[in-house]
């Protein structure tokens, strides 16, 4: 029961930096007491729980001189053998040969019954390739820095150059940290914008937390990655289209992949369709191939392409007939 209790409180500080005796007593079902033996036998495995002065007290798990021994139940060893190998083949630079090393060592502790559910999960599981050649990488201290940035709420400055070439000095609140099959992304607003921004962090340079702390992000869109795809759909393209769909949002979304176009639901029988593109015709041959009823909102190019498009199929089918 101590060993649980353990792994309870641990997940405790990873959610929060910071708690009272009595916030952890009431979260784990102890008494105060309790709490303070599991904090000394803590201390005993290597973390360096901190004690808060004050009336009230508490406890901060702070940074060691070394790394204490993991304590994890059987679903986070599978989970963190399984992400070490794909972090082996990721977009995180440099970190590929760490998280092999990582992986063989995590692997030969692991229990039999726990090695045989990784090697079952990863023979069964064939990846596709999401990193092409050329591909941009991050580091992975700018991934850290940036994610105790989102977690603590602290602004930070940094460098960045949009899709054009335009590179500018950036001063943000961040929120989260976005990861899509080819990049990772920054969710954060935009202090001399005054707006919500997805920055593509292997654009991002020289960035360095300010000690200011961000504002309540009330305002945050409420689904990350959705505010990130709607920009990778339609935000950068030369091309911005808008669709009716004569089927149910579901349905449509099981047919178009996340980061190519946003679906949302108009009705029980009907969905809008936002994407992009550089080339009218692509969106055209796209929308062709769902195979579902649909009607252009915009760009009027779109509806104009369709219909060209039309007769010339129709023309071509004609002319097989003949």
């Amino acid at each position: 029961m101590t060993a649980e209790r353990l792994l309870r409180l641990l997940s405790l500080f990873t959610v929060r930096r910071s708690w009272s005796g009595e916030e952890l007593a009431q979260r784990l079902g102890v008494t105060s007491r309790t709490i303070r033996r599991d904090v000394d036998r803590l201390r005993d495995l290597g973390y360096q729980v901190e004690a808060i002065p004050g009336p009230a007290g508490g406890y901060e798990l702070g940074a060691g001189s070394g790394l204490p021994p993991l304590l994890l139940d059987d679903d986070a060893a599978v989970a963190v053998a399984l992400g070490l190998r794909a972090v082996a083949a990721g977009a995180v630079a440099g970190m590929e040969e760490a998280a092999v090393r990582a992986a063989a060592v995590m692997e030969r502790v692991l229990p039999s019954r726990l090695r045989l559910r990784v090697d079952a999960l990863r023979s069964a599981v064939v990846p596709l390739p999401g990193q092409r050649a050329g591909t941009p990488t991050v580091r992975p201290e700018t991934l850290a820095l940036l994610a105790l940035a989102c977690r603590d709420g602290e602004r930070l400055r940094f460098g960045y150059v949009d899709s054009h070439g335009a590179p500018s000095r950036r001063h943000a609140e961040p929120y989260r940290l976005v990861s899509t099959a080819r990049h990772w992304y920054l969710v954060a607003r935009d202090i001399d914008k005054g707006e919500w921004r997805s920055f593509r962090i292997d654009r991002l340079s020289e960035a360095l937390r300010t000690g200011q702390r961000s504002q309540p992000a009330t305002d945050a869109p409420p689904d990350a990655a959705r505010f990130v795809a709607e920009g990778i759909a339609s935000g950068v393209y030369r091309f911005q289209a808008r669709v009716l769909v004569g089927a149910p949002a579901s349905v449509v979304a099981d047919q178009v992949p996340g980061l190519v176009a946003v679906v949302e639901a108009v009705d029980d029988e009907r969905c809008l369709l936002i994407t992009g593109s550089d080339h009218i015709d692509a969106i055209a041959m796209h929308l062709a191939l769902l195979d579902l009823p649909f009607t252009p909102l915009e760009p009027p190019e779109l509806r104009e392409r369709c219909a060209e498009l039309s007769r010339r199929l129709a023309e071509a089918a004609g002319t097989a007939e003949r």
